[in-house]
């Protein structure tokens, strides 16, 4: 993932400092993250439409159901007391992902989770009234 990475930060004329500074942050955050999830789609039992709008809407669908699964495991680890935390890497370099962990070629990395205790537990939000941000008319 880094060398894509690389490759995408150079072709936005990052200078060089800033992209081994970015690329640092990168590979910290996995290498000390405890627990590390890359969450695939799988669209080989999908049905198939001979259109491309039902085709696309399909494949929307895929992508719908795999975000509804990564919003669960948040929820799931947040039940468990651990600290999660969602990130799109994968998206931006899917072949490496596949090669790094062996994954079979149908599977396309869609998300990466770091999964682990948090240092410290975040103040709890005041949530606003529904009243005070609802219009009914």
């Amino acid at each position: 993932m880094a060398a894509d990475f690389r490759v995408d930060l150079e072709r936005d004329n990052m200078p060089e400092a800033g992209i081994a500074a970015r690329l640092d942050k990168s590979r910290s955050k996995i290498n000390s993250s405890p627990v590390v999830i890359v969450l695939c789609m799988d669209a080989t039992e999908m049905d198939e439409y001979p259109d491309a709008r039902r085709a696309d809407a399909e494949r929307v669908m895929a992508i719908q159901s795999v975000a509804n699964a990564g919003a669960q495991l948040l929820l799931a680890a947040h039940a468990e007391g651990l600290g999660a935390v969602w990130t799109c890497g994968p998206l931006f370099a899917p072949e490496a992902v596949k090669s790094s962990l062996s994954l079979p070629q149908s599977w396309e990395p869609q998300a990466m989770f770091f999964i682990g205790y948090p240092d410290e537990t975040p103040k709890i939000k005041v949530v606003k009234k529904l009243e005070g941000i609802m219009v009914v008319e």
